[in-house]
């Protein structure tokens, strides 16, 4: 039989097939409380490369997304942050491990992104290095910034950081997975909890980084990661009564206004990493984990045995 070349278009009127292939784009949902629904608003954004070239399908991500991540990561902070320092280490260093396993896939999403294979590989690499650095932090930064504090009285008096709780994250948006992982990792090592918007125009590796947490013993609810626009959602990173403090990592002055202004007006704890170059030295240390860490004291009554004129 002869196969027909005609087909029903949308009027109804029959039109020749055309014969170029539409290519069907992946859509990139968000990652939320362990879980990847699409975004409430229903929106999503196609970006582009330098060639012009449609990268995927993005979640356009909503006040609703970010409220309902606000809730799950709050409602995990009480279960990370009272996990064993040493249980916190194993799974950043599984999270490098799964990154590990995939990233030829990694390289081949930032060559999209306009990077070269050289770069490309490269920030592989060293995201992959910087988990395991934090790996290494997250049972000691304790005994680094601890302290005993000599008092008059007859108290041992001792001063240990505590995690600060829900952190929202707006990630450096130049680059896709090295800033992304450099900001979250600190974060979570410390024992918070947080909510992440990805980079708006390299948002690839962010989803594909959500699948590696997932597979990474990393409990639902601990890292958050939404798409979509800064200007749409940076307000409702910052306004948001439960969340803690608020990370910013990009040089916009209207937006670094506003975010002290909002946060002011909830004492939220904000920190601009704008000039941070994070594929150099600066771009990790035992400080950034220590940023969204409390300071706790604690007074704790003891016998002077000395001070009292006691002997044996």
């Amino acid at each position: 039989m002869k196969k027909s070349s005609l087909t029903i278009s949308e009027n109804g009127l029959e039109k020749k097939t055309n014969s170029k292939r539409l290519e069907v784009l992946k859509t990139y949902k968000i990652y939320i409380g362990g879980q990847f629904p699409r975004t409430e608003s229903g929106r999503y954004y196609v970006p582009t490369n330098a060639t012009g070239k449609k990268l995927a399908n993005i979640c356009l991500s909503s006040r609703k997304d970010f409220r309902d991540a606000a809730v799950v990561a709050r409602g995990a902070v009480s279960s990370w942050s009272g996990r064993a320092a040493f249980n916190r280490s194993q799974i950043l260093y599984r999270m490098a491990e799964m990154l590990e396993g995939r990233k030829a896939q990694f390289i081949d999403e930032l060559m999209q992104q306009d990077s070269t294979k050289g770069k490309a590989e490269k920030e592989v690499n060293l995201a992959i290095d910087r988990l395991i650095y934090y790996s290494g932090w997250c049972d000691k930064f304790q005994q680094l910034f601890s302290a005993v504090n000599p008092v008059a009285s007859s108290h041992f008096n001792f001063s240990v950081p505590e995690p600060t709780g829900v952190v929202s994250i707006i990630a450096p948006q130049s680059d896709s997975l090295l800033g992304l992982v450099s900001v979250i990792a600190p974060v979570i090592a410390g024992g918070n909890t947080c909510i992440v918007l990805a980079s708006e125009t390299k948002p690839l590796c962010s989803v594909t980084f959500a699948e590696v947490l997932n597979s990474s013993d990393l409990p639902g609810g601990v890292v958050n990661i939404l798409t979509g626009k800064v200007k749409e959602l940076a307000e409702w990173f910052v306004t948001h009564m439960d969340v803690n403090a608020t990370i910013y990592c990009e040089n916009d002055s209207s937006v670094q206004q506003m975010i002290k202004e909002k946060s002011a007006m909830n004492l939220k704890r904000i920190f601009f990493y704008d000039k941070i170059k994070w594929n150099t030295e600066e771009g990790q240390s035992p400080y950034f984990i220590m940023d969204t860490q409390e300071i706790k004291t604690t007074w704790h009554p003891v016998e002077n045995i000395a001070g009292a004129g006691g002997g044996y």
